[in-house]
């Protein structure tokens, strides 16, 4: 089956799986009315899915190298749809939370199975570059698409829909994966699987991303805080039996290579100062402006846009300069959004403006960041690809949880909008300056 082809579907798998963490939060209000569900049921239903996608990310990258990644990815594709399904006809708050559990552990299998199996069929060169750009590209736009997509699909038929619209799209994609993509050998038949591990490290990623998300609340920030402090004394443990586990969840080999460090330092960053950014703007649209759930989604949208230019644009460039470099020119990118997000107060026009830049920043950022932490041997391609998403998703939810936070507050004349994208402009121009100096990619 042609290369191209291959790519293009394990693209679409990223795609409808980030797409998922964002699509659902327009609906949660027209869900709640739909279901007679108390207002408490709002947090718990945005973050099941992250929280589950996040906690199981490097599980799933395990279960492709034990299993083979085309076997796992395609019963994450089964189960995201069957699961999709039943969110279409579930009756109360307690099934959908069941279902977005589901579909975000599902996510979490499929994902870091497709990157691997999208660097198999890439190769190297710049057939490799040209293939990360488009997987850069269709996460960067479904997490930002994922709002006007929810608003739309809930405004014309109703929240049920950004459930249904799931299956006949898995079905859809099943049939392109078996028919298209072929299946490698397994990285590591019959390999130990250290459940020890995973389950400290799920119960650490799970426990940060849910108290994140109870922090942006003043009268759950309490339970926030220790759970995210809880999550923190977690991942100590998870360090530390890593160390001495003769099977570990994560290969030493992947521990120790600077390249999958900075690589998910890059990722976090990324999505800690453009989904935050994003978030932010839906709020100043929304309640300050007086938009409505589409109109605020459309006005998101040149982040879309700009981030497959900017994904697209950073293919001739690494021909021509170190990936540390280009990464640092997409975080400047992303610092120069959020500066004019500042600048304009989050007026309709400064939205659209600063989205844009902070588009094109991402897409040419979250490329190289992909690059430089798949740079590792074969057989830890997938170990890193679990390890690079992981990173994403935690900088989704504390990013968010730290600029809503600092949001709250103004200081003086400045609006603590305006505060928190400075902040977030600062967080990705110092990732910047590091990137480009650090000794180790060199």
């Amino acid at each position: 089956m042609h290369r191209g082809m291959v790519v293009l579907v394990l693209c679409a798998v990223q795609f409808v799986d980030v797409l998922g963490v964002t699509s659902t939060t327009t609906a949660i209000p027209a869900v709640l009315d739909g279901l007679d569900a108390p207002g408490s049921a709002a947090g718990p239903l945005a973050v099941a899915y992250p929280m589950f996608f996040g906690g199981l990310l490097v599980l799933g990258a395990r279960l492709g190298d034990r299993y083979g990644s085309r076997r796992v990815l395609a019963g994450g594709v089964v189960v995201f749809t069957v699961a999709a399904a039943a969110g279409g006809v579930a009756q109360d708050v307690g099934q959908l939370l069941v279902v977005r559990a589901v579909q975000g552990g599902a996510a979490a299998v499929c994902v870091p199975c497709a990157l691997r199996l999208l660097l198999v069929a890439a190769g190297s060169g710049r057939d490799r570059a040209g293939a990360l750009a488009l997987w850069s590209a269709s996460g960067a736009v479904a997490g930002a698409a994922g709002f006007l997509v929810g608003g739309l699909l809930t405004d014309v038929w109703g929240w049920r829909s950004v459930f249904w619209v799931n299956v006949p799209i898995g079905v859809l994609l099943l049939a392109a994966l078996l028919r298209a993509v072929p299946a490698p050998p397994p990285e590591a038949p019959g390999a130990h699987l250290d459940l020890p591990g995973a389950g400290l490290l799920i119960g650490a990623v799970m426990a940060v991303v849910a108290g994140a998300s109870l922090v942006e609340s003043p009268a759950s920030r309490p339970a926030g805080v220790a759970l995210a402090v809880a999550g923190a004394g977690i991942g100590l443990l998870f360090v530390r039996q890593q160390r001495r586990s003769r099977g570990p969840l994560l290969p030493a080999g992947a521990v120790r290579s600077p390249q999958l460090r900075a690589g998910t330092v890059v990722s976090f960053v990324n999505t800690a100062t453009t989904s935050s950014a994003a978030v932010l703007a839906t709020l100043v649209l929304q309640d300050r402006l007086g938009a409505s759930p589409l109109q605020a989604g459309l006005a998101l949208l040149p982040i879309s846009v700009a981030a497959v230019v900017g994904s697209a644009a950073t293919r001739p460039l690494t021909a021509r300069l170190p990936m540390r470099v280009v990464g640092g020119a997409g975080l400047l990118g992303i610092c120069a959004g959020n500066v004019l997000l500042a600048a304009t107060f989050g007026t309709a026009w400064g939205v659209v403006a600063g989205g844009a830049v902070i588009g094109l920043g991402l897409g040419a950022a979250s490329v190289a960041g992909n690059s430089i932490g798949t740079e590792v041997a074969p057989e830890l391609e997938g170990s890193a690809s679990g390890v690079l998403n992981t990173g994403a998703q935690l900088g989704t939810a504390l990013g968010v949880a730290a600029l809503v936070l600092v949001a709250a507050g103004d200081l003086g004349p400045l609006p603590g909008t305006a505060l928190a994208w400075a902040v977030a402009a600062l967080a990705a121009a110092g990732c910047a300056a590091w990137l480009v100096r650090s000794p180790a990619l060199r």
